[in-house]
Parts: structure tokens; sequence; C-alpha cells
């Protein structure tokens, strides 16, 4: 039936060029993808050290502020507006 030797090939069949031009399209966009997931691992680890660093920034003011048993701390939210004395009256505003 059909020789393996034979020299007829269907026509439709991808001939060895057209296999070899594809193989080195796919490595093309592997090549690509490749280097594109390397950007994204150092985004990703550039951010990463940022957010480390602003925990600890947030730390370092939260370590600053008075205790809750502290009676010096403001209750801003139940304190009422304080009255102006009458040496606030002379301060120049910046407005």
């Amino acid at each position: 039936m059909s020789d393996p030797t034979s020299t007829f090939t269907d026509p439709s069949s991808p001939t060895r060029e057209d296999i070899s031009a594809a193989i080195k399209r796919v490595a093309a966009k592997i090549l690509l993808i490749t280097e594109a997931v390397k950007g994204l691992h150092h985004d990703r680890n550039q951010l990463e050290i940022k957010i480390e660093d602003a925990q600890k920034r947030i730390q370092h003011i939260l370590s600053r502020l008075p205790e809750q048993s502290d009676s010096r701390q403001l209750n801003l939210l139940g304190a009422a507006a304080a009255t102006p004395t009458p040496e606030d009256d002379n301060e120049p505003t910046t407005h």
C-alpha cells in the first residue's frame, strides 16, 4: 500500500520546514513569556520590600503612641470642643 520511502507527500501535511518554523515561533514566545515572568517576579519582590518597610515604619509610629491606660491620652471621639483661650486669639492664622 503505502511505502514509507515514497517521494509522494500529502500537500495538506506540514513540511519539515513548516514544523521547524512553528517550533521557532513557539520558542520565541516562550522566551518572551519567561522574560515577562522574571520581570513580574522582580516587581513582586520590590513591592514586598516596600510593604515590609511600611510595616516597620507603622510599627515604629505605633510604638511611640501613649498606652491606652495612659490618662494623658486624648479621647478624640468623646472630647468636647475646647473653648479658646485669650492667648489663642492673638496667634496669626495661616490661611
